[in-house]
């Protein structure tokens, strides 16, 4: 966590500032109505928040530095709603018992706060589900601590009924985070703290990888955390811990380092390799589940990530990116990228972790492909199938069958949308193709096509 830039901090107190000294604080003083308080929310909240949105996309990591600068009176309880759901959901969750794995002191501190708030009686009815959701991934101790340290009973009795029964069940809780992660799902509350040393590799990892991801996917800019990338890349305390295996293909995939971070990289991840004898092993296991996770890896990625793999650091990773850059350089259809994958999946057990990446790689150029082909090129579908069908025969693999299935039988589906004069030559070339060559792959049985080209009825 970072302290919050001074500039941040002025346009926090230039809002404190505003409130005590606007009419809509007055009038709440004087009624202290539900109504009045609205009026405070509607006016300043925007503000705060806009403030916060700079701080989550340039200094992501000044987060609770600047909800924590929210807890004080000058601000009258405003966005502190928003900033307690945050801190619930930024907890790491035990997937066996759908529990915090350890306790969330941020969470513990503004609903502290809160419930000795001179406003909580306005604040309670925006934070049930909140607290909700939070006391039940939560200990009961923990939960009790928090309860026997509210001193008004008004508010210790709103307290002990956010404890609900059925939360108790897992399978409850689940579906209540589920549902509750939703509603925040296109807020950008993510934060994260890059471990020092192995117990927070353990404990980080998996809130490190969400904020990475999150903010890959969402294009935001990573200046603020190089500083803390490369340190990471070069605290050789983590280097025994396995965990830093999957650490580092995130990093080398999701953050553009420049040349010396790739350097510092390489070096590194040689380091890493040599304090495990079954490397390999470790370093595919760790990138398949992250295929699994992902689905889709841009080709872009791998290219810089391959270029950062020293290639004396294990005979099966040096050859399995050699391979990559064969792929992505001359095209996954080109006559050579075919031969050396047939030649290098056949080295490996078909199930292996190798093949399994292997597989996830070619099946991402064809999703893409797939996805993006307009109807009109329909021909170059027809011409795509004879290296699908090359590929299918070299996987001999069931599941990248079906994949490549769904992703075909999609792309027809669309074409019958826009050929529908079935005496027309494109419907009846279309439909002579899909009925031969869907047979031929097994992705359909003759009834199955036939029900797939049947007119249907207007209702």
């Amino acid at each position: 966590m970072e302290a919050l830039h001074k500039n941040y901090q002025a346009h926090l107190d230039t809002i404190a500032a505003a409130i005590q000294e606007s009419e809509a604080l007055t009038a709440y003083l004087d009624e202290e109505g539900e109504e009045e308080y609205k009026v405070l929310i509607q006016t300043f909240e925007p503000s705060i928040d806009q403030v916060y949105e700079m701080v989550a996309t340039n200094d992501p990591l000044q987060l609770v530095s600047f909800e924590t600068a929210l807890l004080k009176s000058e601000f009258e309880g405003l966005y502190l709603p928003k900033v307690l759901g945050y801190s619930v959901l930024r907890g790491q969750i035990d997937s066996d018992t759908v529990k915090y794995n350890r306790p969330q002191n941020h969470f513990k501190d503004v609903l502290t706060f809160i419930t000795g708030s001179s406003n909580f009686e306005q604040i309670q009815k925006r934070v049930g589900q909140s607290i909700q959701i939070g006391f039940s991934l939560s200990s009961d101790i923990w939960i009790t601590n928090i309860i026997e340290g509210v001193t008004n009973k008004k508010v210790k009795y709103f307290l002990q009924n956010q404890k609900l029964h059925k939360l108790r069940d897992i399978k409850q809780r689940w579906t209540g985070l589920v549902k509750y992660r939703r509603q925040f799902h296109s807020l950008n509350y993510y934060t994260a703290d890059f471990p020092t040393n192995t117990n927070e590799l353990i404990v980080e990892q998996d809130l490190l990888k969400h904020f990475i991801l999150y903010r890959f996917d969402n294009k935001l800019d990573n200046k603020s955390l190089n500083k803390y990338v490369i340190e990471l890349i070069n605290n050789e305390a983590l280097y025994g811990q396995k965990e830093i295996i999957d650490t580092f293909i995130l990093v080398g995939l999701y953050f553009e380092l420049d040349d010396a971070g790739q350097k510092y990289f390489s070096i590194a991840l040689k380091k890493i390799a040599k304090k495990y004898p079954n490397f390999d092993e470790l370093f595919f296991a760790a990138l398949k589940a992250h295929w699994i996770e992902r689905q889709e890896i841009e080709p872009v990625l791998e290219k810089r990530f391959s270029a950062m793999v020293p290639r004396d650091i294990s005979d099966s990773i040096s050859e399995y990116y050699d391979l990559l850059d064969l792929v992505h350089g001359k095209g996954y259809v080109h006559e050579e990228a075919l031969e050396v994958v047939n030649n290098y999946y056949y080295k490996h057990e078909g199930r292996s972790d190798e093949n399994y990446c292997l597989r996830s790689t070619i099946l991402s150029y064809l999703h893409k492909f797939l996805n993006n082909l307009d109807v009109e090129s329909y021909t170059d579908y027809f011409e795509l199938n004879k290296i699908i069908t090359l590929y299918i025969n070299t996987f001999s693999n069931q599941q990248f069958n079906q994949d490549v299935k769904e992703l075909s039988l999609a792309y027809v589906k669309r074409l019958l949308k826009k050929y529908i004069d079935k005496r027309g030559r494109d419907y009846q070339d279309i439909k002579k193709f899909v009925r031969a060559t869907f047979r031929d792959l097994g992705f359909m049985t003759d009834k199955q096509l036939t029900e797939l080209f049947k007119t249907r009825r207007k209702k």
